[in-house]
C-alpha cells in the first residue's frame, strides 16, 4: 500500500513538472520579442515590390553604384558576402562574377589566379548561383576583414599547414569558425552541392562546387548574423566606405587596353581589360578570350579597375602557399572613365580599410559602379 501511494506521488509529481515545462515553452514562445528574420518567403516577399522602373537614388555603400529603394530594404537587413571562387582553365566560365560588387583577384598557387567576390547590394534583386567555390587563403581574409568584424566568407576548405599561410587556423583566432565563417566542410547539401555537368561536360570534383547567394545568407541569418550580429552591432559600425561619382564616358580615352601577366608562361591565365565606350565599362578578357558569366551569358565588366602592387612571396612550402604583403603600403594604378591615374595604396592593420590616394594625397574617387581589384607583384608589367 505504501508503495502504491509513493508510486502515486511520483507520476501526479511528474505529470505536475511536464504539465509546467510545456507552459513555459509555450508562454515563452508567445511572449518573446520578435526576431528579425531574413528566410527566403520574406526575401521574395520584399522582392516582388522591386519595380525596374523605380528610381535608382539609393547608393550601395560598398560600390557606389545606385538601386531603387526597394533593392536597399533587402540590402539593409543584411551583411556583406565574400565568396572564394576559382579562375583554373577547367572551371571558367564562372557563374556569378557578373553580380559582386567588387572582386579582388589574386594567385592562389602555381600561377593560377583565384577570386573573393563581395555580394551585397548586387544580389538585392535576385538570388544568384556562385561558383565553383575553392579554398581560402590568408591574404583573402585580410581582404575580407575590411567590411565588418564577422563579413559571411564562403570557401571550400582552406589552406591549413602550419605557419603563416595556415587560413583555417587563422579563421578560428578571428573567431569566426562555425559562425561568419560559411565553410563547405562544415555545412554541405543542400547549401552547398556539387553539379558535374554544369558546362555541358564532365570536370574535375574540384571544379564542381556551388552554392548560392540565398542559401549562405539564410545560414547567416540561422546563426544571428543578420545586418546585426549577435551582439547587437551593425555589420558597418567600423566600415570605411570609398568615395564615388558618376561616370563620364571618353570618347577619346588614353588607356583604352589594359594588359598584364600574373605568372610568366601561364598565358591562359594573362587578363584584359578593354575600353567600352558605350557603357564606360572595361570588359574582361582571360587568357585572350571574353571572360563570361554561366549565370547570364554576360562579359565581365567593371566600372573601375584597380591594379594594386602587391608584395608576393613564395612558393613558402611544399604545398606552393604564397603570401602576398596585404598590410603596409605600395604603387597601384587607377582605371576609370577610360583613363588612369597613378596612384598609392595603405593599409594599416588587418582589418582597417585599404586606401587609394592619388599623387597629391588626396583619396581616390570611384566610379560608380562595380570594382575589380588586382593584386599583382611590383614586378609585373602592365600595359596601357
Amino acid at each position: 500500500m505504501q508503495n502504491t501511494k509513493v508510486k502515486l506521488i511520483a507520476g501526479l509529481l511528474g505529470l505536475y513538472l511536464v504539465a509546467v515545462g510545456i507552459s513555459y515553452a509555450v508562454f515563452s514562445y508567445i511572449i518573446k520579442p520578435a526576431k528579425k528574420s531574413v528566410t527566403p518567403q520574406n526575401v521574395a516577399q520584399t522582392r516582388s515590390k522591386i519595380d525596374p522602373s523605380a528610381p535608382k537614388d539609393q547608393e550601395c555603400p560598398i560600390s557606389g553604384e545606385k538601386f531603387t529603394q526597394a533593392e536597399r530594404d533587402i540590402w539593409e537587413k543584411r551583411r556583406p558576402l565574400m565568396i572564394m571562387i576559382e579562375n583554373h582553365q577547367e572551371a571558367r566560365p564562372q557563374s556569378g562574377l557578373s553580380s559582386a560588387d567588387v572582386v579582388y583577384e589574386a594567385i592562389a598557387e602555381g600561377g593560377i589566379s583565384r577570386f573573393m567576390g563581395v555580394f551585397y547590394c548586387g544580389v538585392a534583386s535576385e538570388e544568384v548561383q556562385v561558383g565553383p567555390v575553392r579554398s581560402a587563403r590568408t591574404y583573402f581574409l585580410d581582404w575580407a576583414s575590411e567590411y565588418g568584424d564577422h563579413p559571411l566568407y564562403a570557401h571550400v576548405g582552406g589552406a591549413n599547414k602550419p605557419g603563416p599561410a595556415d587560413a583555417l587556423g587563422q579563421i578560428n583566432n578571428y573567431g569566426w569558425f562555425l559562425y561568419n565563417d560559411l565553410n563547405q566542410f562544415s555545412m554541405g547539401f543542400p547549401t552547398y552541392w556539387r553539379d558535374y555537368e554544369r558546362l555541358g561536360r564532365t570536370v574535375a570534383t574540384e571544379h564542381t562546387m556551388y552554392s548560392t547567394t540565398d542559401k549562405l545568407l539564410a545560414v547567416a541569418a540561422d546563426r544571428g548574423l543578420l545586418a546585426q550580429d549577435k551582439n547587437g552591432t551593425d555589420w558597418n559600425k567600423g566600415y570605411t566606405a570609398w568615395k564615388f561619382t558618376d561616370g563620364q564616358s571618353s570618347t577619346s580615352p588614353t588607356a583604352a587596353k589594359i594588359s598584364f601577366s600574373f605568372w610568366e608562361g601561364y598565358q591562359d591565365y594573362n587578363v584584359s581589360w578593354i575600353y567600352d565606350t558605350a557603357t564606360n565599362t572595361y570588359k574582361r578578357e582571360n587568357g585572350s578570350q571574353p571572360h563570361m558569366d554561366l549565370d547570364n551569358n554576360q562579359q565581365l565588366s567593371a566600372s573601375n579597375v584597380v591594379i594594386q602592387f602587391t608584395p608576393l612571396k613564395g612558393p613558402i612550402d611544399e604545398l606552393k602557399h604564397m603570401l602576398y604583403k596585404t598590410i603596409g603600403t605600395g604603387r597601384a594604378l587607377v582605371f576609370q572613365n577610360g583613363n588612369v591615374t597613378q596612384a598609392s595604396w595603405s593599409k594599416k592593420s588587418r582589418t582597417d580599410r585599404t586606401i587609394f590616394l592619388d599623387k597629391a594625397g588626396k583619396q581616390i574617387t570611384f566610379v560608380r559602379g562595380p570594382i575589380w581589384i588586382e593584386e599583382v607583384d611590383p614586378i609585373t608589367k602592365v600595359t596601357y
